[in-house]
């Protein structure tokens, strides 16, 4: 093996009368001249896979990212149904899907807020999953909850667990206030008595002073059951009593 200092000391032999010929003979650094050029198709083969490789790489950082976005999700249906564009530039940001701009098109039809749709997607988000829960806040509006209680519900990520007893608590002909602090309660997980249970209690005569008792003493279903079964039965049988009629004697 040879150095480039092998080169330096090298000696051409020459014979009288000749001088010495390098022909070809190159000793500079780099490519040398008789490198076959490159293949013609090289320059479109490079571009092809310049392109490729950029789209793998903006799917590594979505899928990095932590989330799949909607790039092409149609947001017309909800200027349709009237949302400002401020409000649907701010679902853009939130990355809405499809399905979701679905849902968002319930609520506006049921009467719900632009800032009240966004809050619920967003809340969906933090949660870590897609908002799917359109039918449950629709029939608590319709049962006359305000947006402010959906809301609050929808932070607890509780709108499908608590909506069908929630409407039926308006529908046991209780007050506002009490309905708020049934609602509160189950929000904070503290153990209320069921819709139902509170119903049967009403009809067998309590007043809704002693039914907001009996939540405060952390009374059960169970408990609700037996003591709404005695009050039926005793209910059932009042004034059913035979009584003797003693008649004179003649």
């Amino acid at each position: 093996m040879y150095f480039a200092e092998d080169f330096v000391a090298l000696k051409i032999p020459r014979t009288r009368g000749q001088t010495p010929s390098f022909g070809n003979l190159s000793f500079r650094t780099g490519i040398s001249h008789s490198t076959v050029p490159g293949l013609p198709g090289c320059p479109r083969y490079n571009g092809v896979m310049r392109y490729k490789l950029m789209l793998l790489g903006v799917f590594v950082l979505f899928r990095v990212s932590g989330c799949d976005k909607h790039l092409l999700t149609d947001y017309r249906p909800l200027d349709q149904a009237g949302m400002w564009s401020s409000n649907v530039e701010q679902l853009k940001a939130l990355n809405t899907s499809d399905v979701e701009v679905a849902q968002l098109v319930k609520l506006k039809q049921a009467g719900i807020g632009d800032d009240a749709c966004v809050t619920l997607i967003s809340e969906a988000h933090v949660r870590q999953h897609a908002f799917a829960s359109a039918d449950s806040a629709v029939n608590l509006v319709r049962a006359g909850y305000s947006e402010p209680v959906i809301l609050e519900i929808a932070k607890a990520d509780q709108l499908d667990i608590i909506s069908g007893d929630a409407v039926m608590l308006r529908l046991v002909g209780l007050s506002d206030s009490a309905v708020d602090l049934i609602l509160h309660r189950r929000l904070q997980g503290r153990r209320t008595m069921s819709s139902a249970e509170i119903g049967r209690l009403k009809n067998t005569g309590l007043t809704e002073k002693q039914i907001l008792e009996r939540i405060d003493q952390g009374m059960t279903d169970a408990q609700a059951d037996h003591e709404a079964a005695f009050r039926e039965a005793t209910r059932n049988h009042a004034g059913t009593g035979f009584t003797r009629v003693h008649g004179r004697r003649h």
